[in-house]
């Protein structure tokens, strides 16, 4: 899947509070891997998280290669709304 990284970033910034550790604990992940994932790069105390960044406008195209903690995120957005 492709998406801008400025719409990952909106999308984080957009969570509640707890929801980056919410979405750890659902899969089971470290709370910095999933910071990881939107956009963070502290890689000495969280993992890699399935995405390759190509530069260009927008902050550029982010693949992601694993879309479970994006998919959480739009979940807990989804039903905050409501």
């Amino acid at each position: 899947m492709n998406i801008t990284f400025d719409e990952l970033r909106r999308i984080k910034h957009s969570l509640p509070t707890g929801s980056i550790s919410k979405i750890a604990r659902d899969l089971e992940l470290e709370e910095q891997t999933v910071r990881n994932y939107f956009g963070g790069d502290h890689y000495d105390s969280g993992e890699v998280a399935g995405l390759h960044i190509e530069p260009g406008p927008d902050g550029g195209i982010v693949y992601v290669e694993d879309t479970r903690i994006l998919e959480a995120a739009r979940r807990i957005l989804e039903s905050s709304s409501n």
